[in-house]
């Protein structure tokens, strides 16, 4: 993990000593037996990321869900957010401070991925690694890892390519996956745990210690899959992220390792 991100997470933590944790509702959540991904950016002979069984949200958090946290905890409210942890758009997207009943059982979006971690971490939780949530991405609605379907990945970049809309879907419209999760590829950007544990930016282009092909088509033609480019989307978009950034098409969801559950009655 990354030094910012270390600092981030020390920061939060700090803000978040008072916050009790919620309870958890199984139904919510989908559970994963874990297993193996391979980084988006590397080749078919790099060694493949080890993902534990873990637990994850079926659907994005709500607007509804995230307004029920800030009532709750109050500075996370958009007039008395720190402004160190969030932009200025901070839930701008809500009339009056708060989500109109239209939005309602809409995705949350401008939330920032301190705002995020402080949600899941209040409800027990945390915000899945990037490899937990390629790992649940991966799967079609038929088999653990839909991308030997034909059209799987040609389906996943025209869900990427549609144009933006001022208006968000409700969660849980698309179909589930094998594992019974909804809405990962179809709906919004989401913030993962470590988002910048590689870093990679416009000015990184000149950091001699960086693959100097990560973005461009050079990059593709050495991966092990050249014809996945909706994946070195979201590698791209990960890491053009900043903790505090509040974006009208990303979101999240929680998830939770199968060891911190010790002791837990779901």
């Amino acid at each position: 993990m990354s030094p910012m991100l270390w600092s981030g997470l020390a920061v939060l933590q700090m803000l978040a000593l008072p916050i009790a944790a919620g309870p958890i509702t199984a139904p919510q959540m989908a559970e994963l037996p874990g297993g193996k991904v391979r980084p988006l950016y590397l080749t078919k002979d790099s060694p493949l990321t080890p993902v534990a069984p873990f637990r994850l949200d079926v659907t994005p958090v709500t607007n509804r869900q995230f307004a029920d946290f800030v009532r709750q905890h109050p500075r996370w409210q958009r007039s008395q957010a720190v402004a160190l942890f969030v932009e200025l758009p901070y839930l701008s997207h809500w009339p009056g401070g708060w989500p109109s009943p239209e939005q309602a059982e809409q995705p949350v979006t401008y939330v920032s991925w301190y705002a995020a971690s402080a949600y899941c971490q209040a409800r027990g939780k945390r915000l899945p690694t990037v490899a937990e949530w390629e790992f649940a991405a991966q799967a079609s609605e038929q088999a653990a890892n839909g991308s030997t379907e034909p059209g799987y990945t040609r389906r996943i970049l025209s869900w990427y390519a549609r144009p933006a809309t001022a208006t968000l879907p409700t969660v849980g419209q698309s179909p589930a996956n094998y594992w019974q999760i909804q809405d990962l590829h179809a709906l919004v950007w989401e913030w993962t745990q470590d988002f910048n544990s590689t870093l990679v930016t416009g000015e990184s282009r000149g950091d001699s210690a960086l693959d100097q092909g990560l973005f461009c088509g050079s990059a593709a033609a050495g991966s092990a899959d050249p014809s996945d480019y909706a994946a070195f989307m979201r590698f791209g978009f990960r890491s053009s992220l900043k903790a505090p950034y509040t974006l009208g098409n990303l979101g999240f969801r929680c998830a939770q390792g199968m060891t911190d559950l010790q002791g837990d009655n779901p």
